[in-house]
């Protein structure tokens, strides 16, 4: 048996892959543990897992609507990123003191857990959630490359070993992409070992009540997923209101679920067109899916071609673009401006995907290639290995062995 502590921000795109390895490990017989956040840990891994508690930022809540691109980026590293690693350090080190991992399993962009474990010597893997770290997004932008190395840099200072090299987002051991090349196409540049897993899709936890009868309803239209994510709903109410609007023009084939977390569209409801609610059972949905309209995050995407459902992209910020970028190159969805998609634009672009076989038999090439890569079970083959091989090479204090 080896033990694995999991380091994630408070994001729920950055938790959800890495629990369904944490289940898989844990089904296997490994002991593992959690340093994060506790309450969104909790709603998100079960009130039964073990969790070093972290402080830190809770979400990215109080981000200024506006931000976009170079700007976006400097204020989610700067005002978010950075400080949610000065802030979990400390609890960090107590996990890794009290619990006595072999292994710790770092999300890329929660760079406390690389720089206590490179500080204490234990080994780590990282969790790359978002493939775009992978992609060069920032070749020709030396200077904002710059600012984010020395960023990164005065923070190994502060928390990890000075006299490391690598960059602290990837391991010199393992990187565990969960998206496939099919998707993303080759790295740019040499950033240690990659493993490509493809989407890790575990169980989710049940929905108290969804309108399941209204998704079935034998109608014979096909049916759209409308959703930005989980932080986007403070500048949703524009796009989603002309999202609603191409759908009821196409109200002869297209109806559409609404996800409207910030109630944009007003309270939930559901008429002959439309059904909104402020949540949805997702993966669930999607095998009913036709077609996806979304912000371009990592794990709507993956999710949807999981399904083998092509897109409607229209990104905002982050990695957004990056993962848009990707969707368009493959052939499996078509791109909109998130600021100026009008009703118009939006309707185009649901008949094209709709009505272009080659979208869908794209999407479900992508879902092959996913399916073949093996998800949680292939990233938990790769940890244990990990874990055996780094066990010869470090001592943890653990609990009740000195």
């Amino acid at each position: 048996m080896s033990r694995f502590l999991f380091v994630v921000p408070p994001l729920a795109g950055h938790v959800n892959p890495v629990s369904a390895v944490a289940a898989e490990l844990s089904g296997r017989g490994h002991a593992v543990a959690w340093a994060g956040r506790p309450e969104p840990l909790g709603r998100l891994v079960g009130a039964g897992a073990r969790v070093f508690p972290c402080a830190g930022p809770a979400d990215l809540d109080g981000r200024p609507v506006g931000l976009r691109g170079v700007a976006a980026l400097k204020y989610l590293w700067g005002e978010f990123f950075a400080p949610l690693a000065y802030a979990m350090a400390p609890g960090v080190t107590t996990a890794v003191m009290e619990f006595g991992p072999d292994l710790l399993v770092v999300d890329q962009q929660t760079v406390a857990g690389a720089l206590v474990a490179e500080r204490l010597g234990v080994p780590y893997a990282t969790s790359s959630t978002t493939s775009a770290e992978l992609s060069g997004s920032l070749n020709g932008l030396p200077k904002v490359d710059q600012w984010l190395t020395d960023l990164l840099d005065g923070l190994r200072h502060r928390l990890g070993d000075p006299s490391a090299r690598n960059d602290p987002r990837f391991s010199p051991r393992l990187t565990l992409v969960f998206s496939t090349r099919e998707l993303t196409g080759p790295r740019t540049a040499a950033l240690g070992p990659v493993r490509y897993v493809g989407p890790a899709l575990g169980p989710r936890r049940p929905m108290d009540a969804f309108d399941w009868d209204w998704v079935d309803r034998p109608d014979g239209r096909r049916l759209a997923l409308i959703t930005l994510g989980t932080v986007n709903s403070e500048v949703g109410t524009r796009f989603l209101t002309h999202c609603v609007e191409a759908v009821r023009a196409r109200a002869d084939r297209i109806r559409a679920v609404v996800v409207d977390p910030g109630g944009a569209l007003g309270a939930p409801h559901a008429d002959v067109d439309v059904l909104t609610a402020p949540v949805v059972p997702q993966l669930a949905l999607l095998s009913r899916t036709s077609v996806v309209v979304c912000h371009a995050g990592q794990n709507t995407v993956t999710e949807a071609l999981w399904n083998g459902v092509p897109l409607v992209v229209a990104p905002i910020r982050d990695d957004q673009p990056v993962v848009a970028a990707q969707v368009t190159a493959v052939g499996a969805g078509v791109r909109v401006r998130f600021g100026r998609a009008d009703a118009e634009r939006v309707g185009a672009a649901l008949d094209a995907v709709l009505e272009q076989p080659h979208f869908a038999v794209t999407a479900r090439r992508i879902s092959r290639s996913f399916r073949q890569a093996g998800g949680a079970a292939t990233a938990a083959d790769c940890l244990e290995e990990l874990a055996i091989r780094g066990t010869a090479g470090h001592r943890v204090r653990r609990p009740g062995h000195g």
